[in-house]
């Protein structure tokens, strides 16, 4: 018996995307016309095939940054608190 590849296949329909990235064929299937950035995908005899790698590349370019005053924040409650174990 072959062992279940821990991949999935180069192309997924909306469907089997959906599973993978836990989102809904709704949502995606808005994402393909995207006025700014759409989804790349392939039409063929009608049906949608979106490539794995060009989807993970496709959500890294979504990749949610914190703002400067977040980061700020952040930077003061660690310092803050190595500073009060060093003390």
């Amino acid at each position: 018996m072959l062992a279940k590849s821990p991949l999935p296949p180069g192309y997924l329909d909306l469907k089997s995307l959906g599973l993978y990235a836990s989102c809904s064929v709704r949502w995606l299937r808005s994402r393909l016309n995207d006025p700014i950035n759409p989804l790349p995908h392939y039409r063929v005899t009608g049906k949608l095939l979106i490539r794995v790698d060009e989807f993970e590349r496709w959500m890294s370019a979504h990749r949610a940054r914190p703002h400067p005053e977040q980061l700020k924040a952040i930077v003061d409650d660690v310092f803050s608190s190595l500073c009060r174990r060093s003390a």
